[in-house]
Protein backbone atom coordinates (compact mmCIF):
# COMPACT_ATOMS: atom_id res chain seq x y z
CA UNK A 1 0.00 0.00 0.00
CA UNK A 2 1.67 3.70 -0.93
CA UNK A 3 0.68 6.35 0.71
CA UNK A 4 -2.32 6.62 3.05
CA UNK A 5 -5.53 9.21 2.52
CA UNK A 6 -6.49 10.98 5.40
CA UNK A 7 -9.80 8.70 5.63
CA UNK A 8 -7.90 5.64 5.43
CA UNK A 9 -5.28 6.44 8.39
CA UNK A 10 -8.17 7.29 10.53
CA UNK A 11 -9.77 4.60 10.04
CA UNK A 12 -6.53 2.11 10.62
CA UNK A 13 -6.12 4.34 13.22
CA UNK A 14 -9.33 3.73 14.89
CA UNK A 15 -9.24 -0.18 14.63
CA UNK A 16 -7.19 0.03 17.82
CA UNK A 17 -9.76 1.45 20.09
CA UNK A 18 -10.72 0.31 23.51
CA UNK A 19 -15.05 0.36 22.09
CA UNK A 20 -13.67 -2.08 19.76
CA UNK A 21 -12.52 -4.77 22.18
CA UNK A 22 -15.30 -4.23 24.85
CA UNK A 23 -17.88 -4.38 22.00
CA UNK A 24 -16.24 -8.17 20.74
CA UNK A 25 -15.86 -8.84 24.01
CA UNK A 26 -19.41 -8.17 24.97
CA UNK A 27 -20.81 -9.40 21.90
CA UNK A 28 -18.36 -11.80 20.08
CA UNK A 29 -18.36 -9.03 17.31
CA UNK A 30 -17.75 -5.72 16.65
CA UNK A 31 -20.24 -3.67 13.69
CA UNK A 32 -17.93 -1.11 14.05
CA UNK A 33 -14.54 -3.14 13.18
CA UNK A 34 -16.50 -4.50 10.17
CA UNK A 35 -16.92 -0.82 9.52
CA UNK A 36 -13.19 0.44 9.80
CA UNK A 37 -12.14 -2.26 7.96
CA UNK A 38 -14.16 -1.28 4.82
CA UNK A 39 -13.07 2.26 5.15
CA UNK A 40 -9.48 1.56 6.05
CA UNK A 41 -9.42 -1.02 2.71
CA UNK A 42 -7.12 -3.42 4.73
CA UNK A 43 -9.38 -6.26 3.80
CA UNK A 44 -8.92 -5.84 -0.40
CA UNK A 45 -5.54 -6.96 0.02
CA UNK A 46 -5.99 -10.05 2.41
CA UNK A 47 -7.81 -13.15 1.05
CA UNK A 48 -11.59 -13.80 2.41
CA UNK A 49 -10.28 -16.64 4.90
CA UNK A 50 -8.00 -14.94 6.47
CA UNK A 51 -8.76 -14.08 10.40
CA UNK A 52 -9.79 -10.84 12.27
CA UNK A 53 -6.27 -11.05 14.07
CA UNK A 54 -4.18 -10.49 10.22
CA UNK A 55 -6.41 -7.28 9.67
CA UNK A 56 -5.27 -5.96 13.26
CA UNK A 57 -1.27 -7.58 12.27
CA UNK A 58 -1.64 -5.75 8.68
CA UNK A 59 -3.04 -2.19 10.28
CA UNK A 60 -0.62 -2.36 13.19
CA UNK A 61 2.38 -2.80 10.78
CA UNK A 62 1.47 0.38 8.58
CA UNK A 63 1.17 2.39 11.76
CA UNK A 64 5.08 1.56 12.90
CA UNK A 65 5.57 3.28 9.52
CA UNK A 66 7.76 6.76 10.01
CA UNK A 67 5.18 9.60 9.70
CA UNK A 68 2.22 7.51 10.44
CA UNK A 69 3.13 6.44 14.20
CA UNK A 70 -0.12 6.73 16.12
CA UNK A 71 -0.56 6.35 20.01
CA UNK A 72 -1.17 2.75 20.01
CA UNK A 73 2.40 1.64 18.71
CA UNK A 74 3.72 3.86 22.11
CA UNK A 75 1.03 1.58 23.61
CA UNK A 76 2.56 -1.02 22.19
CA UNK A 77 5.62 -0.20 22.84
CA UNK A 78 4.74 0.34 26.79
CA UNK A 79 3.34 -3.37 26.92
CA UNK A 80 6.21 -4.71 26.45
CA UNK A 81 8.85 -2.31 27.65
CA UNK A 82 7.28 -1.80 30.75
CA UNK A 83 4.48 -3.85 31.61
CA UNK A 84 5.71 -7.78 30.29
CA UNK A 85 9.63 -6.32 30.25
CA UNK A 86 9.50 -4.64 33.80
CA UNK A 87 6.52 -6.09 36.06
CA UNK A 88 4.57 -9.49 36.01
CA UNK A 89 0.90 -9.73 35.16
CA UNK A 90 0.60 -11.45 37.83
CA UNK A 91 1.19 -8.41 40.16
CA UNK A 92 0.44 -5.61 37.97
CA UNK A 93 -2.44 -4.12 35.57
CA UNK A 94 -2.59 -1.75 33.05
CA UNK A 95 -5.43 0.56 32.42
CA UNK A 96 -6.10 2.08 29.09
CA UNK A 97 -7.83 5.52 28.34
CA UNK A 98 -8.65 6.00 32.17
CA UNK A 99 -10.28 9.35 32.81
CA UNK A 100 -9.11 11.80 35.08
CA UNK A 101 -11.46 15.09 35.47
CA UNK A 102 -11.72 16.19 31.93
CA UNK A 103 -8.53 14.73 30.85
CA UNK A 104 -7.99 10.95 29.46
CA UNK A 105 -4.89 9.35 30.38
CA UNK A 106 -3.50 7.04 27.67
CA UNK A 107 -1.88 4.33 29.87
CA UNK A 108 -1.96 3.37 33.66
CA UNK A 109 0.05 0.68 35.36
CA UNK A 110 -0.33 -0.79 38.62
CA UNK A 111 2.40 -2.39 40.47
CA UNK A 112 1.98 -1.75 43.86
CA UNK A 113 2.24 2.32 42.86
CA UNK A 114 0.32 3.81 40.13
CA UNK A 115 2.09 4.87 37.55
CA UNK A 116 0.55 7.31 34.54
CA UNK A 117 2.16 7.57 30.81
CA UNK A 118 0.84 10.28 28.58
CA UNK A 119 1.52 9.77 25.13
CA UNK A 120 2.86 12.30 22.55
CA UNK A 121 2.95 11.01 18.88
CA UNK A 122 4.38 12.87 15.73
CA UNK A 123 1.30 13.39 15.27
CA UNK A 124 -0.16 14.95 18.91
CA UNK A 125 0.37 18.74 19.43
CA UNK A 126 1.51 19.71 22.95
CA UNK A 127 -1.17 21.99 23.98
CA UNK A 128 -2.65 20.59 26.49
CA UNK A 129 0.26 18.50 27.67
CA UNK A 130 0.60 21.23 31.00
CA UNK A 131 -3.46 20.83 31.74
CA UNK A 132 -3.01 16.77 31.56
CA UNK A 133 -0.08 16.50 33.77
CA UNK A 134 -1.60 18.47 36.37
CA UNK A 135 -4.34 16.35 36.34
CA UNK A 136 -3.22 12.95 36.15
CA UNK A 137 -0.78 14.41 39.11
CA UNK A 138 -3.88 14.08 41.77
CA UNK A 139 -4.54 10.46 40.70
CA UNK A 140 -0.82 8.78 40.16
CA UNK A 141 2.10 8.81 42.52
CA UNK A 142 4.00 8.64 39.52
CA UNK A 143 3.71 10.60 35.91
CA UNK A 144 5.29 10.00 32.60
CA UNK A 145 5.26 11.68 29.19
CA UNK A 146 6.64 9.70 27.15
CA UNK A 147 7.05 11.06 23.00
CA UNK A 148 8.58 11.53 19.88
CA UNK A 149 12.11 12.37 19.55
CA UNK A 150 10.78 16.04 18.17
CA UNK A 151 9.02 16.50 21.10
CA UNK A 152 11.19 15.42 23.56
CA UNK A 153 13.15 19.21 24.01
CA UNK A 154 9.93 20.82 24.64
CA UNK A 155 8.55 18.45 27.07
CA UNK A 156 11.51 18.52 28.90
CA UNK A 157 10.79 22.43 29.07
CA UNK A 158 7.06 22.22 29.67
CA UNK A 159 6.16 19.58 32.88
CA UNK A 160 7.22 19.85 36.41
CA UNK A 161 10.62 18.07 37.69
CA UNK A 162 8.60 15.10 38.91
CA UNK A 163 7.41 14.70 35.62
CA UNK A 164 9.72 11.43 34.53
CA UNK A 165 10.00 11.67 30.35
CA UNK A 166 10.58 8.57 28.01
CA UNK A 167 11.26 8.38 24.15
CA UNK A 168 10.22 6.52 21.33
CA UNK A 169 12.99 6.34 18.69
CA UNK A 170 12.73 5.44 15.29
CA UNK A 171 13.25 1.49 15.73
CA UNK A 172 10.68 1.60 18.68
CA UNK A 173 13.19 1.18 21.51
CA UNK A 174 11.74 3.49 24.41
CA UNK A 175 14.95 5.33 26.42
CA UNK A 176 14.37 7.23 29.63
CA UNK A 177 15.33 10.64 29.97
CA UNK A 178 14.35 11.71 33.24
CA UNK A 179 13.02 9.33 35.95
CA UNK A 180 9.66 9.95 37.56
CA UNK A 181 9.70 10.95 41.31
CA UNK A 182 7.34 8.45 43.09
CA UNK A 183 5.46 11.06 45.16
CA UNK A 184 2.17 9.29 46.67
CA UNK A 185 1.34 12.41 48.79
CA UNK A 186 0.67 14.45 46.08
CA UNK A 187 -2.15 12.69 45.00
CA UNK A 188 -5.68 13.32 46.27
CA UNK A 189 -8.24 10.68 47.49
CA UNK A 190 -11.25 13.21 46.27
CA UNK A 191 -9.38 12.85 42.89
CA UNK A 192 -9.36 9.50 42.97
CA UNK A 193 -12.66 8.97 43.96
CA UNK A 194 -13.74 11.22 40.96
CA UNK A 195 -11.98 8.95 38.58
CA UNK A 196 -13.59 5.06 39.47
CA UNK A 197 -17.14 3.92 39.44
CA UNK A 198 -19.13 3.38 42.65
CA UNK A 199 -19.03 -0.45 42.53
CA UNK A 200 -14.83 0.05 42.03
CA UNK A 201 -15.00 2.54 45.08
CA UNK A 202 -17.07 0.01 47.40
CA UNK A 203 -14.24 -2.52 46.27
CA UNK A 204 -11.55 -0.14 47.52
CA UNK A 205 -12.95 0.54 50.57
CA UNK A 206 -13.38 -3.56 51.35
CA UNK A 207 -10.08 -4.53 49.96
CA UNK A 208 -8.90 -1.45 52.85
CA UNK A 209 -10.99 -2.71 55.83
CA UNK A 210 -13.27 0.22 55.27
CA UNK A 211 -16.89 -0.75 56.35
CA UNK A 212 -19.20 0.63 53.21
CA UNK A 213 -21.66 2.68 53.78
CA UNK A 214 -25.19 1.09 54.10
CA UNK A 215 -27.49 3.59 52.58
CA UNK A 216 -29.59 4.50 50.02
CA UNK A 217 -28.87 4.41 46.41
CA UNK A 218 -29.28 7.43 46.45
CA UNK A 219 -27.48 8.76 48.98
CA UNK A 220 -24.40 6.30 47.84
CA UNK A 221 -21.89 8.45 46.20
CA UNK A 222 -22.10 10.69 48.83
CA UNK A 223 -21.36 8.47 51.76
CA UNK A 224 -18.86 7.11 49.94
CA UNK A 225 -17.21 10.65 48.95
CA UNK A 226 -16.81 10.75 52.64
CA UNK A 227 -15.10 7.81 53.92
CA UNK A 228 -12.62 8.15 50.60
CA UNK A 229 -11.28 11.88 51.92
CA UNK A 230 -10.67 10.23 54.90
CA UNK A 231 -8.20 7.93 53.33
CA UNK A 232 -4.36 7.73 53.16
CA UNK A 233 -3.31 8.48 49.36
CA UNK A 234 -0.64 6.01 50.10
CA UNK A 235 -2.75 2.96 50.81
CA UNK A 236 -4.85 4.18 47.67
CA UNK A 237 -1.67 3.66 45.48
CA UNK A 238 -1.77 0.24 46.13
CA UNK A 239 -5.60 -0.82 45.48
CA UNK A 240 -6.48 -2.44 42.05
CA UNK A 241 -8.77 0.04 40.47
CA UNK A 242 -9.06 -2.13 37.06
CA UNK A 243 -11.96 -4.77 37.05
CA UNK A 244 -10.40 -7.77 34.62
CA UNK A 245 -12.11 -9.23 31.90
CA UNK A 246 -14.88 -12.16 33.01
CA UNK A 247 -14.07 -15.38 31.51
CA UNK A 248 -17.00 -15.15 29.39
CA UNK A 249 -15.94 -11.95 27.89
CA UNK A 250 -12.69 -13.20 27.29
CA UNK A 251 -13.52 -16.18 25.19
CA UNK A 252 -15.63 -13.46 23.50
CA UNK A 253 -12.72 -11.85 22.24
CA UNK A 254 -10.71 -14.31 21.76
CA UNK A 255 -12.90 -15.68 19.26
CA UNK A 256 -13.75 -12.90 17.73
CA UNK A 257 -10.19 -12.33 17.01
CA UNK A 258 -9.67 -15.67 15.09
CA UNK A 259 -13.19 -15.33 13.15
CA UNK A 260 -12.81 -15.36 9.33
CA UNK A 261 -12.56 -11.84 7.73
CA UNK A 262 -15.23 -12.77 5.26
CA UNK A 263 -17.87 -13.24 7.97
CA UNK A 264 -16.60 -10.60 9.98
CA UNK A 265 -17.32 -7.81 7.21
CA UNK A 266 -21.02 -8.99 7.85
CA UNK A 267 -20.94 -7.47 11.35
CA UNK A 268 -21.82 -4.44 10.47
Amino acid sequence: MGDLATEQLAAISRLFSSSIVQEMAKKGRSALFARLARQSRLSDSLSPSACVSTLFEAAFALLRREGYRHEYIYKAALTHKILLGTHSLQTASMMNEFRVGECKADVAILNGTATVYEIKSERDSLARLERQVTAYSTVFAKVYVIAAEGHVQAVVKGVPDFVGIMRLNRRHQISTIREALEQPERTSPSAIFDSIRTAEAQTILSTLGVTVPSVPNTLMNAALREEFVKLDPRSLQTAALLVPLRKADHKRLVAAVNARLEDAMGWA
